[in-house]
């Protein structure tokens, strides 16, 4: 499982010209679920996500969490984090987990971070979605499971 954390001031997901998912500041997540994947995977990223130290405390240093610090989080499923650009111009996506094995694992990473205390907006799985956001900082980080 491969999560891009963006921190952000504010973001949203729109399909078809409607809004789906928004939020003022938090986490801007952008979830690759390769097949390989399991619940285990689902709840320790859904740990480190709540937990990592990405705000600035008063000296300047990140020390504070989302939960210490406050923020939403947007989640928005993405396959494509798992392509593989090595060969020819075209990338293979043969390493991202079918939507059958996708779509139930980044519900169940949603609820797992719900359960951390966080709100969660998301996307839809599967659509063709605009996500736009305003970087805080910026701060993007990889977060992988394995």
């Amino acid at each position: 499982m491969r999560v891009v954390l963006q921190r952000s001031k504010e973001a949203k997901v729109t399909v078809d010209g409607k809004v789906t998912g928004k939020i003022d500041k938090g986490y801007v997540l952008l979830v690759g679920i390769t097949h390989t994947d399991t619940i285990e995977d689902v709840r320790y990223l859904a740990k480190k996500v709540a937990e990592i130290r990405l705000y600035e405390d008063e000296e300047g240093k990140m020390n504070h969490s989302i939960k210490e610090h406050g923020g939403d989080i947007l989640s928005v499923s993405q396959f494509t984090l798992y392509a593989d650009t090595k060969k020819g111009r075209r990338p293979s996506f043969v390493e991202a987990a079918r939507p059958e094995q996708a779509e139930p694992l980044w519900n169940a990473f949603n609820d797992a971070l719900r359960e951390q205390g966080l709100k969660v907006e998301t996307g839809i799985f599967g659509a063709m979605m605009d996500v736009s956001l305003v970087n805080d900082g910026p701060v993007t980080i990889i977060l992988e499971s394995k």
